[in-house]
């Protein structure tokens, strides 16, 4: 009976810690294809790019790499902008930093409404040339399926 009972406790027990136990963190995954057609108004422009995005939900840190082709010229700036939908324009939130050749990688620490406003869908990344001051190629980050 004295080991039974032990058993019981100990499981007892371990329930216990297991239901204390804090949520563990989850990386979350984006993407993004950049096309000319996404940009509002679109841009007669070839290129297009993809992102593959991560971001960690403990720390808030969004870490990015942007691949492109054949834009009209070297980038003049890159940039998640947002809140927008498809079809909709914003202003930049993160700016895509150093010489914007592909691939473009990158990470920024994320604050609560820039965290909710990425995980609804609502960011986009734009690359803008000389020729597409307003941007060559844009696409909405969304979660990766």
């Amino acid at each position: 009976m004295y080991p039974l009972f032990r058993t019981l406790v100990l499981a007892s027990t371990l329930g216990f810690v297991l239901a204390a136990a804090p949520a563990m963190a989850a990386t979350e995954k984006f993407t993004a294809d950049l096309t000319s057609t996404a940009v509002v108004p679109p841009a007669a422009s070839t290129a297009s790019g993809t992102a593959d995005v991560t971001f960690d939900t403990a720390s808030k840190m969004l870490t990015w790499t942007v691949t492109y082709k054949g834009l009209t010229g070297k980038p003049t700036a890159a940039h998640f902008h947002g809140p927008a939908a498809v079809g909709a324009n914003a202003g930049p939130v993160i700016g895509l930093t150093g010489d914007l050749v592909s691939p473009i990688k990158g990470t920024a620490t994320l604050n609560d409404k820039q965290a909710s406003e990425l995980e609804a869908g609502m960011w986009y990344i734009n690359v803008h040339t000389s020729k597409y001051a307003d941007g060559e190629i844009r696409g909405q980050v969304v979660k990766a399926k």
